[in-house]
Parts: C-alpha cells; structure tokens; sequence
C-alpha cells in the first residue's frame, strides 16, 4: 500500500540516502543501490563509507573513508533534500557506525535499512568481526530493519551454528524487524524469513536460482529502502524487494569470471 503523500507530488521522486561501499566491478555496493533504486522510482544519493578492490569472484583489499569525509558527503545530502529512508551497506569500521549514528540523529523518524556487510560474496572479509557486534549493539537501535543473511546473521549472533530461529531470537532484543535471507542454503526453494520483536513471522519462499550471485543482498536492501521511502508498509515492503531482487537474479547476467551480477534495470528504457 502506498501513501497519500506520494500521490500529491507525482513528479518527485523520494530521495535515499545510501552510505554503502564502492564496488569497481559495478556488481554490488554504491552501484547496485542506485539501478535498484531507480528502478524502484526513488532518487538515490549515494554517500561513500569505503573503497574496494574487488572483481565478480572476490575482494582483495579495501580502504574505509575518513570519518569527516563521510559525514561531509551526508551531510550536504541532508541540508539540500528530503530523505526519506536511509539504505546502509558497507561500513567496514567500528568508527563508521559511530558515524552512521551521527548521521541519524539528524533524521528523526526517518526509516533505516541495514544490510549487514560483513562478508563479500566470495568469502572474503569487509571488516573486522568486531564491527559486527557494534551494529548489533549500537545501529540496530536506530534501526528500523536488518537484512542478513544467515552467515551473517550467525556471526552478528555469535552462533557460528546457529539456525535462523536461534539467531533470531538472539537478535530481536537489538531491532524491530529481522529479515534473513535464505539463499546460502542448498534446499529447492529459498526461504526468507521476518521475524518482528512483537512475535509475528512472514516466511517467504521462492525458487532457488542455478548460480552464486554479487551484489544481490545490496539489491534487496537497496529496494527495500525504496519501497519504505515509497510509504508501503514493511511486511509488503519486504515481499516487493523480495520479489525484485528474485526477477533480478534470474535474469542475471555474467559480464567476468566469477559470480552472476542482478539485472536491475531494463536495458531499453523505452521498453
């Protein structure tokens, strides 16, 4: 469902404020979030937290921005548009969650998307394990939702073991809304699963994909935060990223020698 207020002003579009990583190889990071959210109808403005050296197979290295810096790029969002949802990808520091802190607390109100980056898709780290526990401690307060996957929600949980109701329940006391994602499992069908503070569950299921895939969390986070920022109400907001991020992978193409990049826009948009 959408709000009356995006209705009253059909040519703008709302603006995310995406604090996220900078991919080279295009596949994930800063520009996943910006095709996916154009293709949301949404206006991303994409706020630098960290350099990469990465291909589709792995990243090698990576380099987080001065604290300043970052806040410099935020905030000159914030005095010139109205965001209207925050989408956070990479952060890869203790110092950038304080940063991202800082951040909101110039957005009272304002929907957060976390997607928890701590692994690249080929395994390869993007920050310290303790950048981990400092989101659960700190940013999910701030934060309206999360969006890991099970590796990662096992090690913001620290159950290295755990199933996605363990690691739930160990998360929920920490944010509002949890959605893990099921796609690093080997089952037929992917089951994601929203686990919310006030006991309700959504699981969703869908087919699983031939194929490893990078940047599809950043497009799910990315979306989501779009449809918020669109006014739809989390539970349907959830299942339209879902549905979009599902599209987008299994129209994926493989322009290296590693994973399938998402498809998140047309290539003729005249079509």
């Amino acid at each position: 469902m959408i709000s009356s207020r995006t209705m009253k002003t059909p040519n703008f579009r709302p603006v995310v404020l995406c604090m996220s990583g900078h991919d080279p190889s295009g596949g994930a990071g800063l520009q996943a979030d910006i095709e996916a959210l154009l293709a949301q109808g949404c206006h991303a403005a994409p706020t630098v937290t960290a350099l990469t050296v990465q291909d589709t197979v792995n990243v090698s290295d990576f380099r987080v921005l001065d604290r300043d810096w970052v806040l410099a790029q935020a905030r000159a969002v914030i005095a010139d548009m109205p965001v209207a949802a925050v989408k956070l990808g990479m952060l890869g520091s203790v110092d950038m969650v304080d940063t991202v802190l800082e951040v909101m607390s110039q957005l009272p109100g304002v929907p957060l998307v976390c997607d928890p980056v701590l692994r690249a898709g080929g395994g390869g780290s993007l920050g310290k394990d303790d950048v981990g526990y400092a989101m659960r401690e700190r940013l999910f307060a701030v934060s309206t939702i999360a969006t890991p996957n099970l590796p990662e929600a096992r090690i913001l949980a620290e159950l290295p073991q755990g199933s996605a109701d363990e690691c739930a329940e160990k998360l929920l006391p920490f944010i509002e809304h949890l959605l893990i994602t099921g796609g690093h499992g080997d089952e037929a069908e992917v089951h994601n699963r929203l686990y919310c503070r006030d006991g309700s569950r959504h699981t969703f299921t869908c087919a699983r994909l031939p194929g490893s895939y990078h940047g599809s969390g950043c497009t799910l986070a990315s979306t989501l935060a779009g449809r918020l920022a669109l006014g739809e109400e989390l539970v349907s907001a959830v299942k339209s990223a879902l549905d979009y991020t599902w599209r987008t992978l299994r129209d994926a193409e493989q322009p290296g020698h590693g994973q399938y990049v998402p498809r998140r826009l047309p290539l003729d948009f005249g079509a």
